[in-house]
């Protein structure tokens, strides 16, 4: 059956093409199993609850007609607005607008939510579909300052605040020079857009809206993640050539539930690390198996404008395919942080594929956080990004990075073990870090169920075929390892030393230049275990090392082989006979609007001659602690034959890094976003 859906229609009528549908909701109501919804051009200002799902062989697709914009929006249009004085206006709504709570008098609350200058409220208020700042009182609106954290700071000029009462709340805004009865003014009044009440309702489509302007939650992974369209707590989804924009926190959730723990209010009691394990826990005796949770596809997305997340996940969004996507725009207002903030921040994500993704002008654009085992990172485009490109943080392993274009100042932030990179293009720098107190589980292969549980000493990584290009910066600085760059001026101790006041002495590493430096001090492939050495070679060793090699605090070894380091990037000293150019020979330029990337291979020369032969994941081993093989989803093995644009890799003397280079031709390539 096939429903109809358009703003000339009636929720009495038949719902076919003669005889429409008013709502989506109605639609929602009566479609099942093999039935598709087709929404025809116009605003729907309304939360779509699906009351049934489909099955693997009958989805139920929900699609627009493609006879212009077919919106779902969490929001409501203002046009009340009465002048205060200058560019101050008010406007007073009754409360029976908000439907299933008020946005402006619900704090943002959660785990893992840091404090800020003030508490914020789930409420947003937008003009012309750019969501204002809000401030902190009234009288912060009559001059508005800059918000010091803004990546665009002219928006954050544009200022509301809030006071709900018992029947009504009043809103006052400074919309600038623009008179708010004559634009578009929007206000959020409902948490969701598209959003199923119950759990456990597979096989939905939801393909070629706009999904937009809502006030979901803050989504720590111990609690319920909201987000303005998500599967909650199902399979098969597929979420695909949509526009989703405007969420408070998050714009696609995949996961988690609620009935595995809800603990969002980040109290006193149990620390984060085990709340989360008991989540695992809960959610293993529940249903949280292959057969009945994830496997969603988000595909061809353009998300922006979240200030959470584009797309989170804790457990739901296993076994998932993340793959043709723009993400930009995520948490750039930042007047709250919290530690779940990202273009695309996913923990567990076992057998998770996130490819062929352009992300930029981010906080950051990838945070894979606890069980990134079977994932894998491919052909995605990282620049403009503040914090860095790609966060591994507390995962064994093993997940396969290959074939990104890594743009950002920092390029990769290693909190993690069990990662294999091959055949990517590095123009920023690598930081790797120990966790010695936190441990977390690994899986047995391509499943769920937990095979044990281990702590991080670092290591366990392979390069190889990678290109690194540098800046010529080669000096090592002191940093904390949740810094960004560049890196503020430090002081000197009279010891030489540096100062970093307040800083404890274990949150402090060093950030090395642009190459894998950074892993000097690791042990290589062919090392033994500390354990195994007598007790002479373990001293040569902990001399040859440091501390890094102490027994409780050793280090796997890392394999580094066959990379390419141009540009005054440095070589690995694990990596002796490496290809090494002062020349950059491959230039990385962002245009002014910060839309765009280009990326230019000057000097083909360089980057050709002898090289290794062709590579596929069997030669890279097994993480150590899974032991569990660097392989596709199904087991079988990954052969990395063509470059990031397809093009076909000869046997022998491949190219490092992601292009294939053949002859001495100048190649140029522009991503246009």
């Amino acid at each position: 059956m096939e429903y109809h859906v358009a703003k000339t229609g009636n929720d009495g009528a038949l719902g076919t093409a003669e005889q429409p549908f008013l709502t989506i909701s109605k639609a929602a109501q009566v479609a099942v199993a093999g039935d598709t919804v087709t929404v025809h051009a116009g605003v729907y200002r309304e939360w779509v609850k699906p009351a049934n799902g489909g099955t693997e062989d009958a989805r139920i697709v929900y699609q627009a007609a493609g006879d212009g914009e077919a919106v779902i929006s969490g929001a409501e249009q203002v046009k009340d607005w009465k002048n205060e004085g200058g560019q101050v206006w008010s406007t007073e709504v009754d409360n029976s607008l908000f439907t299933d709570r008020n946005p402006f008098k619900e704090d943002l609350a959660g785990d893992w939510l840091f404090e800020g200058a003030f508490v914020p409220h789930l409420g947003d208020v937008y003009l012309n579909k750019i969501p204002m700042y809000e401030a902190e009182s009234v009288e912060k609106l009559q001059n508005p300052e800059v918000w010091p954290q803004a990546k665009y700071p002219e928006e954050s000029k544009l200022v509301w605040f809030a006071e709900a009462g018992e029947k009504t709340t009043k809103i006052w805004a400074n919309f600038g020079a623009a008179d708010p009865t004559k634009e578009d003014v929007e206000i959020t009044v409902r948490p969701f857009c598209f959003w199923p009440e119950k759990t456990g309702l597979n096989y939905i489509t939801v393909k070629g809206f706009t999904i937009c302007q809502g006030a979901p939650q803050w989504a720590p992974p111990t609690a319920l993640q909201e987000g303005l369209i998500g599967p909650h707590w199902s399979k098969g989804w597929i979420i695909e050539d949509n526009e989703v924009f405007g969420s408070k926190c998050v714009g696609i959730s995949l996961g988690k539930d609620i009935s595995s723990g809800h603990d969002w209010t980040g109290g006193k009691g149990k620390g984060g690390t085990q709340r989360e394990q008991e989540v695992i826990f809960r959610a293993l005796h529940g249903n949280w198996h292959k057969d009945n949770i994830g496997s969603h596809m988000v595909r061809n997305n353009i998300i922006h404008d979240c200030e959470q997340a584009g797309v989170v996940g804790h457990l739901g969004g296993a076994f998932s395919t993340i793959t043709g996507n723009t993400i930009y725009r995520i948490h750039h207002k930042r007047v709250f942080h919290g530690a779940e903030v990202a273009g695309i921040k996913l923990h567990a994500s076992l057998d998770t594929q996130i490819t062929n993704n352009k992300i930029y002008g981010c906080y950051r654009a990838v945070w894979l956080d606890w069980q990134a085992q079977g994932t894998r990172i491919s052909r995605n485009v990282f620049f403009d990004n503040l914090s860095e490109d790609f966060f591994v943080e507390v995962c064994h392993g093993p997940y396969l990075v290959d074939h990104n274009l890594f743009l950002s100042p920092m390029n990769f932030r290693n909190m993690s073990q069990g990662g294999a990179f091959v055949h990517n293009l590095f123009a920023g720098r690598i930081l790797p870090k120990e966790e010695l107190g936190r441990a977390t589980p690994y899986h047995f292969p391509h499943e769920t169920a937990v095979a044990g549980y281990n702590n991080f000493s670092g290591g366990d990584d392979r390069y190889v075929n990678n290109l690194f290009l540098g800046d010529g910066d080669k000096e090592v600085k002191p940093m904390t390892f949740f810094e960004h760059l560049p890196l503020p001026e430090r002081k000197e101790r009279e010891d030489g030393g540096t100062v970093m006041d307040g800083v404890p002495a274990d949150s402090i590493c060093y950030l090395h230049p642009a190459g894998l430096s950074c892993y000097d001090k690791y042990p290589t492939g062919d090392e033994k275990m500390p354990w195994e050495y007598t007790e002479e070679e373990r001293k040569e060793r902990i001399e040859k090392y440091g501390s890094i090699f102490k027994l409780g605090r050793w280090a796997i070894p890392v394999q580094i082989r066959d990379n390419a380091y141009f540009g005054g990037a440095v070589a690995c000293s694990h990596e002796p006979d490496a290809k090494v150019c002062e020349e950059p020979g491959i230039t990385v330029t962002v245009s002014e609007d910060k839309k765009s990337v280009k990326v230019c291979i000057t000097n083909a020369d360089l980057l050709g001659g002898e090289g290794s032969k062709l590579l596929s994941a069997d030669t890279l081993g097994t993480s150590y602690h899974a032991e569990m093989a660097y392989e596709n989803p199904d087991g079988t093995n990954i052969v990395f034959d063509t470059d990031f644009f397809g093009k076909k890799r000869p046997a022998g003397n491949v190219t490092p890094g992601p292009f294939e280079v053949m002859g001495s031709e100048k190649q140029e390539t522009e991503f246009v976003l």
